[in-house]
C-alpha cells in the first residue's frame, strides 16, 4: 500500500509518517506545498526521510497559488465575517490538489492529511480530493489515533525520536504562507488572553511603528494588482513587497472569534500586511469604477464567496459561476489607488480611473449647470408616496 500524505512538518504531520506506516504497514510518500512559509521549509526534506518516508516531494506553489487563487479573491472582495481574509482557506484546495496530481502519479492507493477532527481544513483538504479523484481513499490519522492532543503527540515524539517544533513553552499552532500566518490553539484558546508582542512575525507593534506616515500607490488593470509605486510586479514579488511595507507600519493584525464550519466557535489570530493593504486599494477603485447596482450586490456575492472558500468549496459549480460573474464586474476596474500607511492604520486617500464614474460637475456643491436640483422634488414625492399612503392609514 501507498499513502502520500500532506506534510508540513509541524506537530502533527510529524508524528503521522511512523503512525501511518506502524497501522496501515504502508509506504508513505510525504507530500510540502511551498506556497510562502519561507523557513518553516528548510530541512523539510531530510526530515521527512529521517522520520520514515520513502520519497519527498516539495513542490514550489507560490505562482500558482497568487495567480489563481489569491487574485481571484481579490477581486472578488471576499472576507470571512467581515475580519478573516481566508489565508489558510484559499491555500487548501490548491495544496489538495497537487496532492492528489502526485498521487496519481505515484500510482497511490490513498492520500492522507494531519488536519483535525474539529477544523475545517479536515473538510478543505477532502472536498478537493472528492472533486478530483472521487474513488480515491482518504486516511485521517486524527480521527483513529489514540493521542488525546497536543502535549501527547508531543510526548509520543519524544518517545519515538522525532523532532517537532512544538513545545510547552510555544504551546499554539502556526500557519504561514504567502498571504498571511494564522494563531490558534494552546494559550490562544482564552479568547480573554491577549497575545504576547514576540507572537507576531510579520507586523511591527503598532505603536512602535514610524511616527511618518508612508504613503503607497497601487495600480490595477482589470481588478489585479500589477504595479506598487510605479513598479510593475508579478503577483508573487508584488503580495510580497506590501507585505513588507505594511509590516513595517503594524497593518493587517486580526484577533476574532470566528465560527467554524463544524458548528463550534474558534479564536483565531492573524497577519496579512499585504492582504489588507490590496483589499482596502481595490474596493477604493471600485468605489468610482462600478454602478452602485452592481456594487451592492457583488458585495452580497462577495459574502457567498467567502463562505465557500472557507468551507473549501473552491472546486464546485457556484463557485465557478460566481467567478464569472466577479470576471465580468472587473472590465473597468483598472486605475491607481494611494493609500496611506500609519501605526496600523491603512487609509485610502486618493484614486483614479481612465473608467471613473465619479462626476464632478455632478457631484459638486459649488454652481453647476447639468444638474436640475428642482427634479429632486418629483422624484422624493413618488419614492416616499409608499410612507406616505402608510402613514396616512396609520391615522
Amino acid at each position: 500500500m501507498k499513502v502520500v500524505l500532506a506534510y508540513s512538518g509541524g506537530l502533527d504531520t510529524s508524528v503521522m509518517i511512523k503512525w501511518l506506516k506502524d497501522n496501515y504497514d504502508c509506504e508513505v510518500i510525504a507530500y510540502a506545498a511551498d506556497v510562502g512559509q519561507e523557513e518553516e521549509l528548510e530541512g523539510l526534506k531530510e526530515k521527512a526521510l529521517k522520520t520514515g518516508a520513502s520519497k519527498v516531494y516539495i513542490e514550489d506553489l507560490k505562482k500558482e497559488f497568487a495567480e489563481d487563487f489569491l487574485i481571484p479573491m481579490i477581486k472578488s472582495g471576499a472576507v470571512y465575517e467581515g475580519d478573516y481574509l481566508l489565508g489558510t482557506s484559499v491555500a487548501r484546495p490548491l495544496i489538495a490538489k497537487r496532492q492528489i496530481e502526485i498521487a496519481k502519479r505515484e500510482k497511490a492507493d490513498a492520500v492522507a492529511h494531519g488536519s483535525t477532527g474539529k477544523g475545517n481544513d479536515q473538510v478543505r483538504f477532502e472536498l478537493t480530493y472528492k472533486a478530483l479523484a472521487p474513488d480515491i481513499r482518504i486516511i485521517v490519522p486524527w480521527r483513529e489515533w489514540d493521542l488525546k492532543g497536543r502535549e501527547e503527540e508531543i510526548l509520543y515524539a519524544k518517545e519515538n525520536g522525532i523532532p517537532v517544533p512544538v513545545s510547552k513553552k510555544k504551546p499554539y499552532s502556526s500557519d504561514r504562507n504567502l498571504w498571511h500566518i494564522s494563531y490558534e490553539g494552546g494559550i490562544l484558546e482564552d479568547p480573554w488572553f491577549e497575545p504576547k508582542e514576540d507572537m507576531y512575525l510579520l507586523t511591527k507593534n503598532p505603536q512602535k511603528a514610524p511616527n511618518k506616515p508612508e504613503y503607497v500607490e497601487i495600480e490595477f488593470e482589470s481588478g489585479k494588482p500589477t504595479a506598487v509605486n510605479r513598479k510593475r510586479m508579478k503577483p508573487v514579488q508584488l503580495i510580497q513587497a506590501l507585505n513588507k511595507i505594511g509590516g513595517k507600519h503594524g497593518i493587517g493584525r486580526t484577533d476574532i472569534v470566528e465560527n467554524r464550519l463544524v458548528g463550534m466557535k474558534s479564536r483565531g489570530v492573524y497577519e496579512a500586511p499585504g492582504g489588507t493593504i490590496l483589499y482596502k486599494a481595490h474596493q477604493a477603485l471600485e468605489s468610482i469604477t462600478l454602478d452602485r447596482d452592481t456594487m451592492h450586490y457583488k458585495e452580497l456575492v462577495a459574502k457567498r464567496y467567502a463562505e465557500l472558500v472557507y468551507y473549501g468549496q473552491w472546486y464546485t459549480p457556484l463557485k465557478e459561476a460566481l467567478d464569472a460573474f466577479v470576471d465580468k464586474t472587473q472590465q473597468y476596474v483598472t486605475g491607481t489607488v494611494r493609500l496611506k500607511l500609519h501605526k496600523g492604520n491603512c487609509l485610502a486617500v486618493g484614486r483614479k480611473s481612465k473608467y471613473s464614474l465619479f462626476d464632478y460637475n455632478l457631484a459638486t456643491f459649488e454652481k453647476e449647470t447639468v444638474y436640475n436640483q428642482k427634479d429632486a422634488e418629483g422624484f422624493i414625492n413618488l419614492f416616499g408616496l409608499p410612507m406616505k399612503i402608510a402613514a396616512k392609514r396609520k391615522k
